[in-house]
C-alpha cells in the first residue's frame, strides 16, 4: 500500500489540474507561452500519475477500473465487480 501522503500529492496534483484546465488552454491558444511558463508546474496534466483508487499503487494500473491488477484480482474473486469471473477451459 502506498503512503498516505503519496496518495494525497496525486489528488492535490488532480485538484490543480482540473482548476488550470481551461486558462491552460487559452494559453495554449493565444500562444502565450511565457505566461504559460508562469503557472504552477503541478498544473499540467502530464505530471498526473496512474495510481490505483483503494491501494494507492502505481503500477499495474488497470484503466476501465482505475485500480491495480492486484487489487482487481482480489475483488473479481470476491464476486464484488459485476461481470467479472475467473476463466477456466
Amino acid at each position: 500500500m502506498a503512503k498516505e501522503s503519496m496518495k494525497a500529492r496525486e489528488r492535490k496534483r488532480q485538484r490543480m489540474v482540473e482548476q488550470y484546465a481551461e486558462k491552460r488552454e487559452a494559453l495554449k491558444k493565444a500562444g502565450d507561452w511565457d505566461a504559460l511558463q508562469k503557472l504552477p508546474k503541478n498544473s499540467s496534466k502530464v505530471r498526473l500519475h496512474n495510481r490505483c483508487l483503494l491501494t494507492g499503487r502505481p503500477r499495474g494500473y488497470m484503466r476501465q477500473f482505475g485500480i491495480s491488477r492486484v487489487t482487481f484480482r482480489e475483488m473479481a474473486l470476491d464476486g464484488k465487480i459485476p461481470g467479472v469471473k475467473k476463466a477456466s477451459w
